[in-house]
């Protein structure tokens, strides 16, 4: 009974394995597939928009980290000799807290910072540098002879 289930079973494993690498063929054709551009710079405009909606979030977390901090000092100033060292455990978590947003929010400005320059970087490429005039400015040059 034994050899018979292990057959059913590598019978199955052959058929999943078949499937999966058919489905991994195909996937992989639809990869290799040049994808559409995206109108302009709009994919870095959103790149921006979402840059600066999460230091949105990061500056409010920053924030409320601060005032955590702030209310931990005043329990400190508060508190009694024996609720001291558990005041003071309170003060040092908030000001790691506050310390790990602050790094967070200084990465999140540079994302930001980054993906501006990015987007000024194709607009800059994508506008004209010179109205086209109808009629050259130059004389046009001598043939060379050669």
């Amino acid at each position: 009974m034994s050899t018979a289930r292990r057959t059913v079973a590598a019978t199955v494993t052959c058929f999943v394995l078949a499937a999966g690498t058919a489905g991994i063929a195909t996937s992989g054709a639809d990869a290799a597939k040049p994808t559409k551009p995206p109108h302009g710079c709009s994919k870095l405009e959103a790149q921006v928009a979402k840059a600066e909606a999460a230091l949105a979030r990061l500056t409010a977390i920053f924030e409320r980290k601060q005032e955590a901090v702030e209310e931990a000092e005043e329990a400190v100033e508060e508190a009694t000799p024996a609720e001291q060292p558990e005041a003071l455990e309170e003060l040092e978590e908030a000001e790691a807290a506050e310390t790990k947003a602050k790094k967070a929010k200084k990465a999140q400005q540079m994302r930001l910072k980054k993906a501006q320059a990015r987007l000024a970087a194709c607009e800059g490429a994508t506008e004209p540098t010179e109205s086209p005039t109808e009629s050259p400015t130059e004389s046009p040059s001598e043939p060379a002879e050669g």
